[in-house]
């Protein structure tokens, strides 16, 4: 008699469908690192974006005045980037990465993008610690759609989205696990 066979591992999850209509993708990512202040903090931002994106970011300007924080209207007081396309897809596999794979399933919204944050830019793989820079965060925001995405946003007869053709919590759920073998905390 043989020896009985050894219990095969169940085979991966197929990924998602990456042409046709129904694909989901990513649209965006926009990465903020939002300092409060102009001067040298907000150099000391730029030059981290800088660093994690390998893109130059734009600066963030405030939008009214706050005597308070002492911040006036138009005053730079962040930086950011915008990715898409495969340096985005780049992007998301590091950010996951530096927050090892595990997200809050809060942090999906109803309309299916994705927001979440990273304390410190050494969080990153082969980045260290530099003392002139210190240490600084970003905010990571992620717009997931589908083909056709682009008709909201046109100048010339730009439309909503149909409501079939929009992506909900669950399908970008999905996609994170099968693509970027996410696992949400529960």
């Amino acid at each position: 008699m043989s020896a009985p066979a050894a219990a095969a591992a169940p085979p991966p999850p197929a990924p998602p469908a990456t042409v046709g209509p129904r694909a989901v993708r990513i649209i965006k990512i926009v990465v903020n690192a939002g300092v409060g202040e102009s001067g040298e903090p907000r150099t000391k931002a730029e030059k981290v974006l800088q660093m994690v994106t390998h893109q130059k970011p734009v600066a963030t300007r405030s939008k009214a005045t706050n005597r308070d924080w002492g911040i006036r209207q138009g005053q730079e007081i962040g930086a950011k980037v915008t990715l898409r396309g495969e340096r985005a897809r780049d992007f998301l596999d590091r950010a996951l990465d530096a927050r090892d794979r595990a997200l809050d399933p809060d942090s999906i919204d109803d309309h299916g993008n994705l927001s979440f944050g990273i304390a410190d830019y050494t969080d990153f793989a082969g980045l260290k610690y530099d003392p002139a820079i210190g240490i600084h965060g970003m905010d990571i925001s992620v717009e997931i759609g589908r083909a056709g995405w682009r008709v909201r946003d046109r100048r010339m007869q730009a439309r909503s989205i149909p409501t079939s053709a929009r992506v909900d919590a669950a399908e970008t759920r999905s996609f994170l696990q099968q693509s970027f073998r996410v696992k949400f905390l529960e």
